[in-house]
């Protein structure tokens, strides 16, 4: 991200060319200088400092363009507050660091930062990259073309993430490059959506040619000062041919993943909305199971609990047949009881 108004320029220069006098005597400044870098932080972020003047001397050239040359200052606010006390009123909440392209200078969170100021080293390469093209390019590219091209410089893929779990990627509009610009100042979710635009943009341009990358439009570009010859010359098509070209690539590959993927994530919602509903009602149907089970097992005892007092109120034994007479049936057994032949009178 950078800025380049008089007023945030101004409060910068004065914040960071104070910064380390500012210092309490319990948090003493640090100053590294190697090549064209000066690193200055609190001592507490010295090893901080360290890795970024590590970093940016390591990896000190951007696609497309001559290797740098401008002196750059980089301070390192030890927290957010500091931060912005350092920037001004000037720069968005949602800023994770600041370039001054026109004083070649930037202000980058420490390590007592929130997440959401990003991985340091990946900052420093996006701001790095702003100054670099601000000092070959001066005023010629857009903000959205400035965003995009720091982006592609760090390497920043992240920035398609974006498109592929956004599902407004379905139904929305891209916007034309001219009205791409509107949107980093829109506010943070607007502004998000603005820099995947500008990534995907720079991306497809710099893809044109393999071989040579940015470099061709960027010299046509500074020579004529109109990006649409550049584009012309560089690459033998028209902006407009252009914009439907990386619109047309960035539907293609990002459309119908950002519907799978919110698709896939709504059935992941429903699932876990419908599992505990479903439980419950396995649950119901269990009990109410359990419950007719019981209700008929009930009703069958109190049936045979029934038969069985029937036959004790018409006075006959249980163990009987109904049509055996008790006496008859003494009688029969007596005889059967004495032997062939014999009379029982003596």
């Amino acid at each position: 991200m950078f800025a380049a108004a008089f007023a945030f320029s101004f409060a910068f220069s004065v914040a960071s060319g104070q910064a380390l006098s500012a210092q309490s005597p319990s948090a003493p400044g640090v100053r590294l200088d190697a090549g064209r870098f000066t690193v200055v932080a609190e001592a507490r972020d010295a090893r901080l400092a360290r890795t970024l003047l590590a970093a940016a001397q390591a990896n000190d050239s951007f696609p497309g363009l001559p290797r740098p040359k401008a002196q750059v200052l980089i301070a390192v606010a030890p927290n957010a507050e500091r931060f912005r006390q350092w920037v001004g009123p000037h720069a968005p909440e949602w800023g994770a660091a600041i370039a001054i392209p026109d004083e070649q200078r930037m202000v980058l969170q420490g390590g007592r930062s929130g997440s959401d100021a990003g991985d340091p080293v990946v900052v420093l390469r996006h701001e790095l990259a702003h100054l670099a093209l601000h000092e070959h390019m001066g005023r010629l590219p857009p903000r959205w073309f400035d965003e995009g091209y720091a982006s592609v410089a760090a390497g920043e893929w992240s920035r398609d993430e974006a498109f592929a779990t956004s599902l407004t990627m379905v139904w929305r509009t891209l916007p034309s490059l001219d009205r791409l610009e509107e949107g980093f100042f829109a506010g943070a979710t607007e502004a998000t959506w603005s820099y995947a635009m500008a990534y995907r943009v720079v991306s497809e341009l710099q893809a044109l040619d393999p071989v040579n990358g940015l470099a061709n439009v960027f010299t046509y570009w500074k020579a004529s000062g109109s990006m649409e010859k550049a584009i012309r010359q560089a690459y033998g098509m028209t902006g407009e041919q252009f914009e439907k070209h990386w619109k047309a690539r960035t539907r293609s590959r990002y459309g119908a993943l950002s519907l799978v993927t919110n698709v896939s994530a709504v059935f992941g919602l429903f699932g876990v909305i419908l599992l505990p509903l479903y439980v419950s009602k396995r649950r119901r149907d269990r009990r109410k199971l359990e419950a007719m089970r019981a209700q008929d097992l009930a009703q069958e005892q109190a049936a045979r609990a029934s038969a069985l007092q029937a036959l004790l109120d018409a006075g006959l034994d249980p163990g009987l047949e109904p049509s055996q007479d008790p006496g008859h049936a003494g009688t029969e057994l007596g005889r059967a009881a004495g032997p062939s032949g014999v009379s029982g009178v003596s």
